[in-house]
C-alpha cells in the first residue's frame, strides 16, 4: 500500500507545546461511523459511552530515557544524545543516538553532569555494537536497580522531537507527561490518550457504569518515527512489550458477553488487544513482545471504539486510525481538525472513533 496515500500538511500552530489544563478540558472530534463529525470535549466522553461499556487503558510509566553525555577516551569529547529505546537485560539497553556517526564500537560515552549527585555524578556506557538507523547497543558500568535509579536521576522524560525541538524540557513535563494510570516502568513514549484523564473523569464513568480494565504495553520510540518506505510492505516495526492479565481478559470476555464495548484508550492499547485477540474476537490472557503493523484492510477483532490523540502524517499510527475508520474519513476528520484548530500530537486534543462497518482496501 502506497503510503503516499496518508499524507497531509499540518500547520505547525496546531502542533501543540504543552497540555491543556484542566486535563479534561482538551477537545474531543467524535468521528461515527458513517463518517459524521460531532465537535465536544474530554469532559463529554462519558455521554458517548453506554453502561457495560469497558474502556482499556495502559498503565505503563515512562522512564527518564533522554540522555546527555559526551564521547571519552579519544582526542575529541563530542557530544551525544541518547534515547532509550529497548531494555536488553540488567545492564544493557537498546538506543538512538545522534549523532550516531561519532560513536564507533568500543567507544565509551559518559552521561550526566560531573557536578551531580548521581553515585559518582556521571553514568558510563560502552557502545557494543551499532546498527545502521543510529541503534546501538549501550552496555552501562552499573546493573539492575543501581541502574535504574541512575537513569532516574540524569535522564530526562523523552518528549517527542516536534516537542523538544521547539522548546527544551522542564520539570512540568515529569507530571504532564506521565498518565495517571501509570504504574509499571518501562516506555519511553507515553501512551498519550491517557493523559487527558483525571480521577474526577473516571469517578464519571464508573458511576455511569462503565468499567476500566487496565492492560500493559511498554511504548518504544518507534512510535515517534514516520514511515519512509514508499510501500507499506516495507516498513519494520520495532516490537514492544505487553501483557493482558488473565483477569482483564475474562472481564473483558464477560463485559462484550452482555452487549459490552470495548473502547481502547491510545493506540497502544488498541494494537495490544488486538495480538492478544483469537480470531472469534476472545480476549486471551497475553504476556510478550508485539509487533502488529494495521493498516486499511486490516480485521478488528477486539476492539470497537478508539480514543486517540491526532497523529503524523505517513506515521503507522494514522494508518491504524485509517485502518480503523476508513481513510476518507481520518482525512476528512483530520481537514476539520485543522479548519478548527484543534491541538496535534501528544500534548494535542482527541478524537473518539467509532469503527466503520466497511473497511476500505486501497493500492
Amino acid at each position: 500500500m502506497r503510503t503516499d496515500l496518508f499524507d497531509f500538511d499540518l500547520p505547525p500552530e496546531n502542533i501543540a507545546l504543552r497540555p491543556a489544563s484542566p486535563r479534561e478540558s482538551a477537545r474531543l472530534l467524535v468521528v461515527e461511523g458513517d463518517g459524521v463529525l460531532r465537535d465536544h470535549t474530554i469532559a463529554d466522553l462519558p455521554d458517548w459511552l453506554e453502561p457495560g461499556d469497558q474502556l482499556v487503558v495502559n498503565d505503563t510509566k515512562v522512564i527518564a530515557a533522554q540522555l546527555s553525555g559526551r564521547r571519552i577516551g579519544r582526542e575529541t569529547e563530542p557530544k551525544i544524545e541518547a534515547t532509550l529505546i529497548k531494555r536488553l537485560d540488567g545492564s544493557r539497553w537498546q538506543a538512538l543516538v545522534r549523532p550516531a556517526k561519532k560513536l564507533s564500537v568500543g567507544d565509551v560515552v559518559r552521561f550526566g553532569n560531573e557536578g551531580k549527585v548521581c553515585l559518582l555524578g556521571h553514568l558510563d556506557a560502552e557502545v557494543e555494537a551499532k546498527g545502521a538507523e543510529g541503534e546501538v547497543t549501550l552496555s552501562f558500568s552499573f546493573h539492575g536497580p543501581t541502574l535504574d535509579q541512575a537513569i532516574a536521576d540524569l535522564g530526562r522524560p523523552p518528549l517527542p522531537p516536534y516537542i523538544a525541538g521547539k522548546r527544551p524540557t522542564d520539570e512540568q513535563d515529569v507530571s504532564d507527561y506521565q498518565t495517571m494510570f501509570a504504574v509499571h516502568e518501562g516506555a519511553v513514549a507515553a501512551p498519550t490518550a491517557g493523559l487527558h484523564f483525571t480521577p474526577a473523569l473516571e469517578q464519571r464513568l464508573r458511576a455511569r457504569g462503565i468499567g476500566v480494565q487496565r492492560v500493559t504495553l511498554h511504548v518504544g520510540a518507534g512510535t515517534f518515527l514516520p514511515v519512509k518506505t514508499d510501500d507499506t510492505e516495507g516498513h519494520r516495526m520495532h516490537a514492544e512489550w505487553g501483557c493482558v492479565s488473565a483477569p482483564a481478559a475474562a472481564a473483558l470476555n464477560e463485559a462484550r458477553a452482555n452487549g459490552g464495548r470495548i473502547v481502547a484508550v491510545g493506540t497502544t492499547s488498541l494494537r495490544l488487544l488486538e495480538s492478544a485477540a483469537a480470531g472469534d474476537g476472545t480476549i486471551e490472557p497475553f504476556e510478550g513482545e508485539t509487533s502488529i503493523f494495521i493498516t486499511p484492510g486490516y480485521r478488528f477483532r477486539a476492539v470497537d471504539i478508539l480514543l486517540t490523540n491526532f497523529h503524523l502524517p505517513r506515521s503507522t499510527l494514522f494508518m491504524l486510525v485509517s485502518a480503523f475508520s476508513g481513510l476518507d474519513a481520518m482525512k476528512a476528520a483530520y481537514a476539520h481538525a485543522i479548519e478548527k484548530g484543534y491541538r496535534f500530537y501528544s500534548y494535542g486534543d482527541a478524537c473518539l472513533l467509532f469503527r466503520t462497518a466497511a473497511p476500505e482496501l486501497y493500492a
